[in-house]
């Protein structure tokens, strides 16, 4: 017991030392106070950590981001008759766009504005415009559209090719209706592939960044400390439906090409080298025997393709496309999608460990390097279909005279209005015979109501039949 007391008032002694000792230090210390030097941006305390400056940039670019209201008026068929619809209550929906000229372009996602029956843009002056579809892309869900106004504030582009991961970006646009809204961060990886879009021509080589971006803000600007526009932003990896750390946006490269085809003729001239490719890695070099770990694998060529032509070989390895190293399928598909049919490429491939080079003439998907016309893209676009014809081998095969097949489905009438499949041969329409795909937009061009298609699946024996409205 006395042991215990001794032990007691050492232990409680030893702490009076301990407090006393840490006060007299610290009674002597200067008291510091964190202050914001609002001129320089920079938070003094401790050893005064830097802090970017994002008030430039944001003053920069605040006038030249809009917000888009759309208002869809949908539409269903009865229940009796696929050919006549009636109305459904209008749909409110709501995003960003980015003012590219002073006489009122804007460019924003096609998911923004798809279907929309009235848009109206709200300036960053609180001024309301209606506004016009010009052009839009579904397969880089990108649109342009236009309002009635002039000497606007522009936002010029830069080149997103440049722009180095862990580089400071700020986003804006208006998420959840709250205008004008700026957010930061960094660009976390690029040439990112979410895969979300079921179109074969979509092109998918996002921005990722870890700036907060959020429902509103499709459509907006992602822009450097400079307030140069480096992507439009366009989707969230989230489990909640907001923003949880992972945002996206599509490079500016690839969305300026999209604008000045839209600007120019209308239609997007989408540009095909003629491959069916995967990503290398070390799993897949080792499988194929491969002498590198990176690049683009040719694992098909299409007949007649571009690559064809030029003499690319299955096995062949893309690494580099003028210049620029390819190490990802979405690389190669951004820059591909930058180019236009007619378009000649300098392809470096790996055979075998061989280095060997090639020039490519990119063609369109008609297999030509033509310009594709506004007229025979739109019903396609609008159908959401691609169309290729069959050879007479094809015809003799399924035993039928004539016929177009649909080569691919995406966003369209088509997906939205049937459960046609892929590989679907367009026998008739409206009951007349179809031979070419030039017969297909020529009888559906200028249709306006319901259109009745009557083809087949090949290896079976019945008739399938789609409705459609125009």
């Amino acid at each position: 017991m006395k042991n215990f007391v001794q032990l007691l008032f050492a232990a409680i002694l030893g702490s009076a030392l301990t407090y006393g000792v840490f006060y007299a230090i610290e009674s002597n210390k200067p008291i510091r106070v964190l202050e914001l030097d609002n001129s320089m941006s920079r938070l003094v305390a401790n050893k005064g950590a830097n802090v970017p400056d994002f008030t430039t940039a944001a003053e920069k670019v605040m006038d030249g981001v809009v917000h888009i209201t759309s208002i869809v008026n949908s539409q269903r068929p009865t229940y009796f008759n696929p050919f006549f619809y009636q109305e459904q209550t209008p749909q409110v929906g709501s995003g960003s766009g980015v003012i590219i000229s002073e006489k009122g372009h804007i460019v924003t996602n096609y998911h923004v504005i798809k279907d929309a029956s009235d848009l109206e843009v709200t300036l960053h002056d609180n001024r309301v415009f209606k506004a016009e579809v010009i052009g839009k892309d579904p397969s880089t869900d990108l649109a342009v559209i236009k309002i009635d106004a002039e000497d606007l504030e522009v936002i010029p582009f830069t080149n997103s090719d440049e722009v180095k991961v862990g580089e400071w970006v700020l986003a804006v646009g208006n998420p959840f209706n709250l205008n004008s809204t700026v957010t930061a961060g960094i660009v976390s990886a690029k040439s990112r592939n979410l895969r979300m879009s079921e179109d074969r021509s979509a092109i998918e080589s996002f921005i990722q960044t870890d700036a907060a971006i959020n429902p509103g803000n499709s459509g907006g600007a992602l822009v450097n400390m400079e307030g140069g526009l480096v992507g439009i932003n366009t989707a969230i990896a989230s489990p909640t439906g907001s923003y949880a750390g992972y945002a996206f946006s599509i490079p500016s490269n690839l969305v300026k090409k999209i604008v000045e085809d839209l600007l120019e003729y209308g239609v997007v001239q989408r540009a095909y080298i003629g491959v069916v490719i995967r990503s290398v890695d070390s799993k897949i070099a080792e499988e194929m025997k491969l002498k590198i770990n990176e690049g683009v694998l040719v694992d098909e060529l299409l007949e007649g393709g571009a690559a064809a032509e030029a003499g690319v070989e299955a096995g062949d390895v893309i690494v580099k496309i003028d210049d620029v190293k390819i190490k990802t399928v979405p690389e190669l598909q951004e820059i591909i999608g930058r180019q236009r049919p007619g378009n000649k490429i300098n392809v470096e491939i790996n055979r075998q460990g061989k280095t060997k080079y090639m020039p490519i003439t990119l063609k369109n998907l008609n297999g030509n390097t033509e310009i594709i016309k506004k007229d025979d893209a739109s019903v396609l676009s609008v159908l959401g279909i691609e169309l290729e014809e069959l050879s007479a081998s094809e015809l003799q095969k399924m035993r039928i005279s004539s016929g177009v097949r649909v080569k691919s489905i995406g966003e369209g009438k088509i997906r939205n209005s049937t459960n046609m499949e892929e590989g679907y041969i367009i026998l008739k329409i409206d009951g007349i015979k179809v031979k070419t795909t030039q017969d297909v937009i020529d009888k559906l061009s200028n249709k306006k109501g319901g259109v009745l298609l009557e083809g087949i699946y090949p290896g079976y024996n019945n008739i399938y039949y789609y409705a459609i409205g125009l």
